[in-house]
């Protein structure tokens, strides 16, 4: 496993991958809420196989429940609550590892049961502990944009919970490029802690944040995480006819219950995935080591840290991700993959 620098205006180090858990394996069950069941034994085998590999980055957030989305409240927490107990059954020493969560998304039915103001994060980021059976968090993030607290608000409590030691680092994720500006100058004006790394959708379908965030991370020195980058599994191939060269929905797949996958099952996008599955063949790789390889080439050429957030189903699956960091991809394959996916700019 490769380490960077999570970014410019900070000294932690991470592995060039992180393990997300917003998708965790799932058994066929479901539970009395209809809920498919998460599987734990195979969890415990990633997370170790994963440790093992040296992935030392670990992202998470308080709703994510690990198998299913949007998650009702009667489910948030879990994988925040599995993730903490399984650190401790495999004794994976606490200070090697870097652990993510994040605040926003709601919790409870009550007013401030939702948001960044003071009241819900100071409540949440104590819930959070107990749930990842924890003494801090390494990163803490922002994990929305919230219109009705101020950003000085915002980055003033998250500046109190590095300062009380609950918290490492400070993140965003999903916030307006103008407001995480906004944000990073009162911390710059009042001597808060700053925001080091902002958490965004990145891959070759969605190459939006080219546009505004990689120059704002590059003029801020902040690093990005990169989630979704294999697209929620589309840039596996899993979903394309390569003979037919035509979209197709595997039996138990994703695209079977989440619906916005389909909508993503455009022309541009099927071009995409057929390039990306023809320099898997020339490169005697996968369709998913190309898809991460192309994010890290693209990380050094924009000159700004970016590391991608992967949900595995197996340890399988797991191995053949972390060979994406092993991957060099040459400029003839990334001029075609920029060709087929160039990102708009109007």
């Amino acid at each position: 496993m490769r380490y960077v620098k999570l970014s410019q205006n900070c000294g932690l180090f991470v592995s060039a991958l992180s393990l997300g858990t917003w998708h965790l394996p799932r058994l066929p069950e479901r539970d009395e809420a209809g809920v498919f069941k998460v599987d734990v034994d195979e969890f415990r085998r990633v997370l170790r196989r994963a440790y093992d590999l040296g992935m030392n980055f670990i992202d998470t957030a308080n709703r994510y429940h690990g198998g299913i989305s949007p998650v009702p409240l009667t489910h948030v927490g879990y994988a925040e609550k599995l993730l903490g107990r399984l650190i401790k059954e495999l004794n994976i020493h606490r200070e090697s590892i870097v652990i993510a969560t994040k605040v926003f998304g709601e919790m409870a039915p009550w007013p401030n049961g939702k948001g960044l103001n003071r009241k819900h994060v100071m409540w949440q980021i104590r819930e959070s502990l107990k749930r990842l059976d924890m003494e801090y968090v390494d990163i803490y993030y922002a994990h929305h944009y919230d219109p009705e607290t101020p950003p000085r608000e915002v980055i003033s409590v998250f500046n109190d919970l590095v300062r009380a030691g609950l918290v490492r680092y400070v993140g965003v994720s999903n916030i307006p490029p103008d407001v995480i500006v906004e944000m990073q100058m009162i911390a710059e004006r009042y001597g808060y802690e700053p925001i080091v790394v902002l958490q965004y959708r990145y891959n070759l379908m969605d190459r939006s944040i080219e546009r505004d965030l990689i120059p704002l991370a590059r003029r801020f020195g902040m690093g990005i995480t990169a989630y979704s980058p294999l697209a929620q599994g589309i840039l596996t191939g899993k979903y394309v006819d390569p003979v037919e060269r035509k979209w197709v929905i595997p039996r138990g797949s994703r695209a079977e219950y989440i619906q916005h996958l389909k909508e993503m099952f455009t022309e541009r996008n099927l071009r995409i995935v057929l390039e990306v599955l023809e320099i898997a063949r020339e490169r005697c790789a996968t369709p998913a080591q190309v898809s991460l390889a192309w994010i890290m080439h693209k990380a050094a050429e924009l000159g700004v840290s970016i590391v991608p957030i992967v949900g595995v189903s197996n340890v399988q699956q797991l191995e053949e991700l972390a060979e994406s960091v092993n991957l060099k991809l040459g400029s003839d394959d990334m001029r075609r993959l920029e060709e087929v996916s160039a990102v708009r700019t109007a």
